[in-house]
């Protein structure tokens, strides 16, 4: 298939993206074959979305202990609990979201953005690309920021090619979108915490990870703040290069958040015994 035909399929055909493609394959195999899986798949699930949202919101300037993340139900309004918080809701909505974005990924981004800013933020902001001059917050990414026309028109031509379907693996969308999303910072906060969910609802509803255990966020903040940002840099470049090494980049999140699962199930399984 041609290029303009289908831009996702030339993705996945660039040098080394098969090995990434075929790794995360293996690594989501295994850890859905292991014993655990068959009877406690909803814990391994619930525990997956916590872990997930620490490391997004880790990636977002809140590195916090898992632990703190069990114990705490107030999540405030200000700093770093503002974005636990809002790291914690967007986990929650992601698994609810999986029909509408198959429909309408931009209303599944307004959505999530809503869910995000949980009524914090001015209400006329909130759930929209951003318009002229509006500024924007994100930590950690220091790219120089699309201008609002661009935004807009890149952000109906993600949908539209989303919505056209594609042979691409399910890694090279999910790359791809997550990528898209930090490059343009489409909304005035919470840009990173909105493009790692898109990046989990396209690895579940394509049946990858159907049940959402293998966290990609977890795999992000394992690697590292300075390989996230550049890594990102290459997918901005746009060159062939840049590009495979940003999907290798997110294949190797989806393998460490696989590899984290596999260590909650061995210890459920050793607490069964």
């Amino acid at each position: 298939m041609s290029t303009t035909a289908d831009p996702l399929a030339a993705l996945a055909a660039l040098p080394g993206v098969a090995d990434s493609v075929d790794a995360v394959r293996d690594a989501v195999d295994r850890v859905y074959g292991h014993r655990v899986m068959r009877r406690r798949s909803n814990e391994v699930t619930s525990e997956a979305a916590l872990r997930g949202a620490r490391g997004s919101a880790a990636l977002a300037g809140a590195d916090w202990a898992l632990e703190e993340l069990r114990r705490r139900s107030d999540f405030g309004s200000e700093g770093e609990p503002r974005t636990v918080g809002a790291a914690l809701r967007l986990t929650a909505e992601a698994g609810q979201l999986l029909s509408v974005w198959r429909q309408s990924p931009l209303r599944v981004l307004a959505r999530l953005h809503l869910v995000a800013a949980g009524g914090a933020e001015v209400a006329d902001t909130v759930g929209r690309p951003r318009l002229a001059g509006e500024p924007v917050e994100e930590p950690l990414i220091e790219l120089a920021l699309p201008d609002a026309d661009e935004v807009a028109g890149r952000l109906d031509g993600l949908a539209r090619l989303l919505l056209a379907g594609s042979q691409a693996p399910a890694l090279v969308t999910a790359a791809v979108v997550h990528g898209e999303l930090l490059a343009l910072r489409p909304f005035g906060s919470y840009n990173g915490l909105v493009a790692r969910t898109a990046e989990r609802i396209v690895l579940v509803g394509s049946g990858l990870d159907p049940k959402s255990i293998c966290a990609a966020e977890v795999g992000h903040a394992e690697l590292g703040a300075a390989a996230y940002a550049e890594a990102l840099k290459g997918y901005v470049s746009g060159t062939p290069e840049g590009m495979a090494a940003w999907i290798a980049q997110c294949g190797r999140a989806v393998e460490l958040g696989a590899r984290e699962s596999t260590a909650v199930c061995e210890a459920l399984q050793r607490g069964a015994a």
